[in-house]
């Protein structure tokens, strides 16, 4: 199989080490050039114990994780301070992006962990291999390949907020097969979304209502050796959830339940509650991948599927909305390595997305992409990555973007310099474009004549060991800067809708880090980003927070056991402007908090394992959204039995 490997190395790589998003090739992390990327891996989840994607997605530098209350609550994800809007979501590759989400943002909320290899995040424009939506970094969930003796685990967990979980997995390889298969089913009461500890919107029983969440997750990953040259693969993953939620009050603050009398909205906490909202979700991929040319050529000829649907009930358990939204792209990717210092890939793709609702007709759009994209090992230490790409979409025409990005590394010194430069492109959601106007809040709805956001970004750092590699740190300057960008504005005229904001919207700032590996059993890191985020008139991003800290330590005091200490610092954030206090006051911003989380996992033996964690050590009070709550003081501990 194809690897993009650094130089002529004959070491024995194993899985774990490559990463495939930065290239859209299988790499070493050392041969992507400048490209800013981090990988949380299986072990690291293991050891977190984690059990969502955005849990995951917390402990990375520069992503920020914004969610609306507990369990199942919204979440979406920003990088480098730009909008959720311009981060790109894949699933092996596939679009987790929602086609009918006002700004085809990717919804976290009910992604788990299970039967997940590693989480790859590439940070910067990434038009230049993955379109529309990459304009401020990609994030790409790889799922787990069956190698080895099949294996069956089983597993259950339970805890605060009448939390509990139930789970199995299978992996393995029987001769030309391999498979790795999952499936859970986790329920939680939850607390009341809206936040019952903030004195600044009503309560009287209009924030007591818990709101709970019920997931059920099946994936699998299945591949098939057809001849020495060619295999087929297959991933899916499926998902259902039930998420009880709040109303948000016209004033601009959560309550369990408000109704309008006359033209006045009032909390009803006596009445019915039973708003919530119903989610499925199916993501899958066909791949087949034929070596020619004495395996010089990768061709892969590939489909990919998701389909997303959301069903929301008011709190008279009344259907409001329907939304179906559908992705699909058939294309085809060719890498072609020359003699192991320089491999060229190159693609087609051909890729609509689309979505029905229960009051509109179907919305469509399609685009047309070619790529091309060089890995180049000149000489020992240096690698360069670069790429161009047009897309053609029905609406807007070609769009082309391209990406430059070395590295090279003193081998003597330990020391690597990067950089990357790189141009991006988004075009408006179909619900920008064509949402149906509403005149009972005077929206007039999308806005057919928006053009596409553009943007340009760069980065440059340098990186440094130490201590025969027990000491690793390095600082990266970025900045992203984007125009056209699409927002909602309530100005007068038009009036509520979208429009592209005139002016450089500008987000820059530093990622530093230290990591020190003072034992072989001790693992100690600390990353510090700050980012500036601004709109055209200088005035700062909301829910950007301007620092982020993030301490963690990995220790083993002994072999069996394994312990693991997050602590995470984040700055205060400014709130949206339609955001007010039950008094009619600006809701200003939102404190900077503290965080920190424990994690433990003791082996018996091979076949049995315990573990434990501890959620919001010193019950520290914060919200990431206006007036929605966040998890307290919270334990949760768990079984799993292997063989």
């Amino acid at each position: 199989m194809t690897s993009a490997a650094a130089g002529a190395e004959t070491e024995v790589k194993t899985m774990e080490e490559v990463v495939v998003t930065a290239t859209r090739t299988e790499s070493l992390p050392e041969g992507v050039g400048g490209s800013s990327v981090t990988v949380v891996t299986a072990p690291e989840i293991e050891a977190k114990n984690l059990k969502t994607v955005a849990e995951a997605l917390r402990t990375v530098p520069s992503v920020q994780v914004k969610s609306s209350g507990g369990l199942g609550g919204q979440a979406t994800v920003f990088i480098r301070g730009a909008d959720a809007k311009n981060t790109l979501v894949l699933i092996d590759g596939v679009m987790v992006n929602d086609p009918s989400n006002p700004n085809r943002n990717a919804d976290l909320a009910h992604l788990s962990t299970d039967n997940i290899e590693r989480i790859e995040v590439v940070r910067g424009p990434m038009s230049v291999l993955y379109g529309s939506n990459a304009t401020a970094g990609v994030v790409n969930i790889i799922t787990k390949k069956g190698k080895g003796k099949p294996t069956v685990s089983v597993g259950a967990e339970a805890g605060s907020y009448g939390t509990w979980k139930i789970d199995g997995a299978s992996s393995g390889k029987i001769d030309g097969f391999d498979y790795s298969v999952g499936i859970s089913r986790t329920e939680s009461e939850g607390f009341s979304d809206a936040d019952e500890d903030n004195d600044r919107i009503p309560h009287a029983g209009n924030t007591s209502e818990d709101d709970g969440w019920k997931n059920t997750t099946l994936s699998g990953k299945f591949g098939v050796e057809l001849t020495q040259s060619a295999e087929l693969e297959a991933t899916l993953r499926y998902g259902e959830s039930e998420k009880e939620f709040d109303d948000f009050a016209w004033a601009g603050y959560a309550g369990d339940r408000f109704d309008v009398v006359g033209f006045v909205q009032v909390p009803n906490p006596g009445g019915p509650k039973e708003a919530r909202i119903d989610t499925n979700q199916f993501f899958g991929k066909i791949d087949l991948r034929h070596f020619l040319f004495d395996d010089r050529l990768e061709s892969s000829p590939y489909y990919q599927y998701g389909r997303q649907i959301r069903k929301t009930r008011d709190n008279d358990a009344a259907q409001t909305s329907k939304f179906d939204a559908l992705n699909q792209e058939l294309g085809w990717q060719g890498t072609y390595n020359f003699a192991d210092w320089n491999f060229l890939t190159f693609g087609a793709s051909f890729y609509e997305e689309s979505f029905d609702s229960d009051t509109s007709a179907k919305k469509s759009a399609t685009i047309q992409s070619l790529w091309i994209s060089d890995q180049l090992f000149a000489a020992d230490g240096l690698v360069l990555v670069a790429g161009a790409r047009n897309d053609n979409h029905e609406r807007f025409g070609s769009k082309v973007t391209w990406r430059v990005s070395p590295a090279y590394t003193i081998a003597a010194t330990g020391t690597t310099f990067k950089a990357a430069y790189g141009t991006g492109f988004r075009a408006p959601s179909l619900y920008e474009l064509f949402a149906d106007p509403n005149p009972s809040w005077l929206f007039l709805g999308g806005n057919p004549d928006l053009e596409p956001e553009t943007s340009v970004g760069w980065d440059a750092g340098v990186e440094q060991t130490l201590f025969d590699d027990t000491v690793q740190l390095g600082a990266t300057y970025f900045e992203l800067n984007f125009d056209d960008r699409i927002i909602y504005t309530g100005a007068f005229p038009p009036g509520f809708t979208y429009q592209n904001d005139s002016g450089t919207t500008r987000t820059q700032g530093v990622e530093t880090y230290v990591s020190w590996q003072p034992l072989p059993n001790l693992g100690l890191r600390l990353d510090y980003t700050h980012t500036g985020a601004h709109d055209p008139d200088g005035d700062r991003l909301v829910y950007r927070p301007q620092n982020e800290v993030q301490i963690n330590v990995d220790y083993s005091p002994i072999e069996k056991l394994h312990l693991n200490a997050d602590v995470r610092w984040v700055d205060d954030r400014l709130t949206e402007s339609f955001e007010f206090d039950e008094d009619g006051n600006p809701a200003g911003k939102l404190d900077a908090y503290w965080l920190v989380n424990l994690a433990g996992r003791y082996e018996f033996n091979e076949h049995l394992t315990i573990n434990a964690r501890i959620e919001n050590l010193f019950d520290e009070y914060y919200e990431e959204t206006w007036s929605f709550a966040t998890p307290g003081l919270s334990a949760y501990g768990g079984i799993r039995v292997t063989y």
